[in-house]
């Protein structure tokens, strides 16, 4: 087991102080609940008479002839309080579509419950952590909690009463509801309106476990479509009855913690995620925002700052669900953490077990890795049970889509055709696809232990952190050939050992801790450590080329070079020896996908050079600086090789490539892998070209990249100007349709790029949300696309000058926004844009 539960107690000492609550009279209780033969509430003992008791962390009374739970509830103290303890709810199977995100193992938030009695009412109510008193006085403590709401999830009333104060509720209502706001969720993702059927759901009795420091519960729950209008396409394609979806709900009731758990403060130069809250009862000198990292209970058997074995090592278990050669692949990574711990002084303190057979994935004593099914490839994430009062993690839990790792395999058959697959060898796609999956257990369960991302990482040092995006390391080697022998890495990177020390080291008692902290951190800045967040690397207006996801390199326009030589390279070998004997070869359409946008996300790190602003998280005083722009020649560098990208040879598909895709054969549906196409039932190869033009336009025209690129021009006159990136757009793209007419091949592709340039120009200087100095750069731009026209007399020309005189004679009212490209078929994480990254509670996931 990951841990013993002993150290945990109900109820807890309340950190919040609670309304005080007259209790009133039990004459109530009987109503609607039965009586006894004097009017009064039944006994416990006789409600429960001949059912079978299991003692827990609450007693409990399964009752399957009645389709009920009883929940046996101690004598309340003063204010009506009961018990306290921690609440989960989740999904023990889900409904298997990615862009629903319902899926198997899917945990809700962590929250305090304090279950009270009030009169003949029984309340759960869910207390507020993030606005709290740390302060000795009770009167400061009362004015904090009476300022903020608190939430009851669920009431209902006292069915049997003893004379010592023990009471009986029935329990079954609250299992049977929407916990998980499944009906929310439908909503949201458009899938219908459906509404939980109780007349088709039930409490699963072998499934109710009570044990001394935790109650579980599952429930079968059904949620029928309440609408004529039939169910979304997402439900319609994974359940069998579209009107009937059919999830199993799990409920969790957790003892709270012992004492002895030391919060340890945030610090925005770590990559630890932590909880925040206000504390009221601050100082004046100091801000009430506090900020404590999530991490697990790791405490030594010898304390100090000496190696010693842990007291309890943390342990993950691998689902057994998960088949070989995945799951040794997931022990293996996971596994790679230990090396950290070793760093932090912690020996054997953490190790990685396949789940022990029978055990209960959800059950809060196993961190797991779980093995997630979905009908299309997707996200994986790490989360889990977090104290919200403290920070402390109680319970690692992990979901891993099964899919992602097909699709890797699928990109490096594309890479290098399908001989190798199997064989074992290092160029083997399938074991490539097992280094990766190695990486990405490793990364999850890094969220699980309390990382944030670090999308840095992958910019200094060699691969830096396993909380980094990592694109696969393809080179085109000396002999022309692919070479994917150092396509991933193995074990965690320098970030992970410097975070996991900062972390969780315990030491020397007496020690100082903040400048044994500060020490750490320290050591990482000596070492050029560089730490990027999320928020700073994932926004398309992201400033920074060195906070990327999915890129390699410290220099990401020179990694974008060596990708798009990896890109040309694999789309003129491409073949009918990309796909496996026996597969229809109208399938090679789905593996070119990620091939022709092989060089998206490297794209994505080369634009951010553009208005760059490279940045440090700095403290005062710590002697970091804050930031820097980009200088001028690496912009100007650049800009040039993304615009190289328009030119037709880059865009354009061989014909040999080209021959062979055609329409998808009988009983092969159409799916979201594929192109767009208005030419079906042929490849649109003007189409991909469109929409490769408008992901180079996308990062390029970004409208708060070019507010920057003008205020930095301002401050700093050598920097480029908009004026000076967008008359480079401009003549570029007339130079590909001048130098185009040497080969007529390339007259259309040519053609295409200078028409989808000057579609988001207008876009750009019609847009009333832009700022109107930008819009008047967009403007000077289309009239240099006017000139740029001059004589020519090809119909696309004809009808682009006539597009422009449109536009420019506009009276008042802005020309509406072009219509866009076709979007490519979906990409991060390699699986999925209906998904911006999946944020559990304290993690984030790919």
């Amino acid at each position: 087991m990951s841990r013993s539960l002993s150290r945990f107690r109900l109820p807890a000492v309340l950190l919040f102080t609670a309304v005080a609550a007259t209790l009133v009279g039990v004459s109530a209780i009987a109503e609607g609940n039965g009586s006894g033969s004097d009017g009064q509430p039944p006994s416990v003992s006789e409600l429960v008479a001949g059912l079978e008791a299991r003692d827990g962390l609450l007693k409990t009374y399964p009752d399957p002839k009645q389709g009920k739970v009883w929940l046996e509830l101690p004598k309340p103290d003063d204010d009506g309080l009961v018990a306290e303890v921690l609440y989960i709810e989740g999904l023990l199977s889900g409904l298997g579509s990615n862009p629903v995100g319902l899926d198997r193992g899917q945990l809700g938030p962590s929250r305090l419950l304090q279950v009270r009695r009030l009169g003949d009412r029984v309340l759960f109510e869910e207390p507020n952590p993030k606005f709290r008193a740390s302060s000795e006085s009770a009167d400061e403590r009362r004015a904090t909690t009476h300022s903020f709401a608190t939430s009851v999830l669920w009431g209902s009333r006292v069915s049997a009463l003893d004379p010592d104060g023990r009471a009986l509720v029935d329990l079954t209502p609250f299992l049977i509801r929407d916990a998980h706001g499944v009906v929310r969720t439908l909503a949201m993702t458009e899938q219908g309106a459906f509404a939980l059927d109780p007349e088709r759901s039930a409490v699963d009795f072998a499934n109710c476990l009570a044990f001394p420091d935790n109650l579980e519960f599952e429930a079968i729950l059904t949620y029928g479509n309440t609408s004529p209008e039939p169910a979304g396409d997402h439900v319609a394609s994974t359940s069998p009855n579209p009107d009937a979806v059919t999830l199993i709900q799990h409920h969790s009731f957790i003892r709270l913690p012992e004492p002895g758990y030391t919060p340890r403060p945030h610090d925005p130069r770590i990559s630890a995620n932590a909880i925040e809250f206000s504390d009221y009862s601050a100082p004046l000198d100091r801000p009430i925002q506090h900020r404590w990292v999530t991490r697990h209970r790791l405490e030594k058997v010898n304390p100090g700052p000496g190696p010693s074995p842990a007291v309890e090592p943390i342990v993950y278990y691998v689902d057994r669900g998960a088949p070989e050669p995945v799951r040794s692949a997931l022990v293996e990574g996971a596994a790679w953490w230990a090396e950290a711990f070793e760093a932090a002084g912690f020996e054997n303190a953490y190790r990685v077990e396949l789940l022990p057979e029978g055990a209960h994935p959800l059950d809060v004593r196993y961190n797991v890795i779980q093995w997630v099914h979905r009908s299309t490839r997707g996200w994986s994430y790490g989360g889990g049970v977090v104290d919200p009062r403290t920070g402390e993690l109680i319970k690692g839990h992990v979901s891993l889509g099964s899919l992602r790792v097909r699709q890797d395999r699928l990109i490096f058959e594309g890479l290098v055709g399908t001989a190798k697959t199997g064989t074992g060898d290092a160029d083997d796609p399938v074991q490539i696809a097992l280094a990766r999956i190695r990486q990405l257990s490793a990364h999850e369960v890094g969220h699980t232990l309390g990382l944030a991302h670090n999308f840095a990482a992958s910019g200094w040092g060699d691969r830096a952190s396993v909380m980094d995006y990592p694109a696969p390391r393809v080179r085109v080697g000396a002999d022309g050939e692919l070479d994917l022998s150092d396509a991933y890495g193995v074990g965690v990177g320098a970030w992970d050992v410097h975070t996991i020390r900062w972390t969780y080291s315990e030491f020397a008692p007496g020690a100082d801790e903040a400048q044994e902290l500060e020490a750490i951190v320290r050591h990482g800045l000596d070492s050029g450590y560089l730490f990027l967040a999320d928020q700073h690397s994932r926004p398309p207006e992201a400033a920074d080329p060195r906070g990327n996801l999915w890129d390699n390199g410290e220099d990401a326009v020179a990694e974008l070079e060596e990708v798009l030589r990896v890109r040309a390279l694999a789309l003129e070998r491409f073949g009918e020896d990309r796909i496996h004997e026996g597969e229809p070869v109208a399938l090679l359409q789905e593996v070119l996908a990620p091939i022709y946008f092989y060089h998206r996300y490297q794209l994505e790190a080369a634009v951010k050079t553009l208005g760059g602003l490279e940045f440090h998280y700095a403290l005062r005083g710590d002697g970091q600086w804050a930031t820097r722009m980009v200088d001028a020649e690496r912009q100007a560098r650049a800009l040039d090789v993304i615009l190289g990208i328009l030119d037709p040879q880059a865009l354009d598909l061989p014909e040999a490539v080209l021959s062979l895709l055609g329409p998808r054969p009988f009983g092969y549906g159409p799916n979201r892998e594929l192109f767009d196409s208005a030419t079906e039932p042929a490849f649109d190869a003007l189409g991909a070209a469109a929409t490769a033009v408008d992901h180079v336009l996308d990062g390029l025209l970004q409208p708060q990249r070019l507010a920057r690129v003008a205020d930095f021009h301002r401050r700093r006159p050598e920097l480029p100007s908009v004026g000076s990136i967008l008359d480079a757009l401009v003549e570029r793209a007339g130079r590909n349709v001048t130098s185009a007419g040497t080969n007529p091949r390339w007259v259309d592709i040519a053609g295409v790029t200078e028409q989808r340039v000057m579609a988001r120009l207008i876009g750009l200087a019609s847009n009333p949300d832009v700022d109107a100095g930008l819009r008047a750069e967009a403007e000077s731009a289309l009239s240099q696309v006017q000139d740029q026209l001059g004589p020519r007399q090809d119909t696309r020309s004809a009808w682009m000058r006539s597009e422009l005189d449109r536009f420019f004679a506009r009276p008042w009212e802005p020309t509406p926004s072009p219509r866009a490209a076709s979007p490519p078929p979906p990409g991060s994480p390699i699986g999925s844009v209906e998904m911006a990254g999946c944020s559990m509670a304290h993690g984030h996931g790919r």
